[in-house]
């Protein structure tokens, strides 16, 4: 017997068994992924988005269904497209045309970006207007700073031209702040990805709790910053591997097992 989940009107058909087991763990990963951004209060209703790429040569991607909140999103009703954004195979759903553009660039000129995440939370927002962007206040800022591009904000990003700009300030970073707008990370897996949008927002919002309480900012010795930025860059992909994404996981089971089906 098939299995199926219902939203609203709309009946979702599960794809465990009708995909590949490489594809079907990644649908997993990107759901929890979407579990947990919406845990932690990073979604923005319905308008910010994760992606994940399946292997193949035909570049295509997952995407989230745009009509579903993200404690809804579950791995088949995750939407698969093409480097054009049309859905690979059918779907009641429909995709969000900037997180198509945003995505699909990075996807198609990064071989290592299997994972992209963008969010608008207050405090990644608060950063982005900020001119000096994110400061070397906190150990978490430091581990993640030396991997933070820039972009300048350019409107709602749906022109596909905007792609190629894009890429060009994403560089080979992992992560990246859109001026006026919000954050960005990028991962070899999906965990990964999400350990370093962890990092990044959650140095945002530190920068954004000091700077409130006052002038008396106490700054690191010179030097540190590089350290710290350079452990970051070996330790954070092994602790996002080997030990943060394997408990997150744990945790959007206990929470709610619904996003692996």
């Amino acid at each position: 017997m098939t299995q199926t989940t219902r939203l609203d009107s709309v009946e979702i058909p599960s794809l465990k068994g009708k995909v590949s087991d490489e594809e079907w763990a990644i649908r997993e990963d990107l759901a929890a992924a979407y579990r947990m951004v919406a845990y932690y209060g990073w979604d923005d209703l319905i308008f910010t988005h994760l992606s994940a790429r399946i292997p193949g040569p035909e570049h295509h991607f997952l995407l989230n269904p745009y009509q579903l909140m993200f404690e809804e999103v579950t791995a088949s009703s995750l939407v698969k497209v093409d480097v054009t954004g049309n859905p690979v195979e059918p779907t009641p759903f429909i995709t969000n045309p900037a997180g198509f553009t945003i995505h699909s660039a990075i996807h198609m000129a990064r071989d290592d970006a299997h994972a992209v995440m963008h969010v608008h939370t207050p405090a990644g927002q608060a950063v982005s207007a900020h001119s000096e962007g994110l400061m070397p206040l906190t150990q978490t800022a430091m581990l993640i700073r030396g991997e933070i591009a820039f972009h300048e904000y350019e409107g709602v990003a749906v022109d596909l031209a905007e792609r190629e700009r894009l890429v060009a300030d994403l560089g080979t970073k992992s992560a990246m702040i859109l001026r006026n707008h919000g954050t960005l990370a990028v991962g070899k897996n999906v965990g990964e990805c999400f350990i370093r949008l962890y990092f990044l927002e959650r140095a945002c919002q530190a920068q954004i709790m000091a700077l409130s309480a006052g002038a008396n900012i106490s700054h690191p010795p010179q030097g540190a910053p590089e350290i710290t930025a350079q452990q970051g860059e070996v330790g954070l992909p092994l602790a996002a591997n080997l030990l943060a994404w394997p408990a997150l996981k744990r945790k959007a089971h206990r929470l709610d097992p619904s996003f692996a089906t």
